[in-house]
């Protein structure tokens, strides 16, 4: 059997046919509307976070993981796009529509639990130095 090249099916006029246009994408205005995006989403979860662990932070385990989250996000050493998946965890954590509702007894913060320990899995050992010294050694 004979092996065909890449070459006689496609030239280099089909390869690059249209890239003059990819200069309209403008990238940057792409990075800078999603850096807005993040950034209100932040205000968001500053604005909201402390009065959301006033209300539960005693029928829940995890107030000291979502402390931790919250000066993880605020390091400005972070890259944005990684405090933009705690922002979203914290969102989570913070609006009463999920999918689980909150009033539940008992189990009304187990969804909000997974989220924010699959999201404390994903950052690992990241997020040791955001505790409080002494709490996960």
């Amino acid at each position: 059997m004979s092996e065909k090249k890449y070459d006689e099916f496609v030239t280099e006029d089909d390869i690059f046919e249209g890239s003059e246009d990819l200069g309209a994408l403008n990238f940057g205005q792409m990075r800078s509307q999603k850096m807005n995006d993040y950034q209100e989403k932040e205000k968001f979860v500053e604005e909201n976070l402390w009065g959301k662990l006033e209300k539960s932070g005693k029928r829940i385990s995890f107030a000291k993981d979502i402390l931790a989250l919250y000066r993880y996000m605020k390091d400005p050493l972070v890259k944005w796009y990684r405090k933009a998946i705690v922002v979203a965890a914290l969102i989570y954590f913070i609006v009463p529509i999920d999918s689980i509702p909150d009033i539940t007894p008992l189990f009304g913060y187990l969804d909000d639990l997974g989220v924010i320990t699959a999201l404390l899995k994903y950052l690992g050992s990241e997020l040791m130095e955001y505790y409080p010294s002494g709490y996960r050694s």
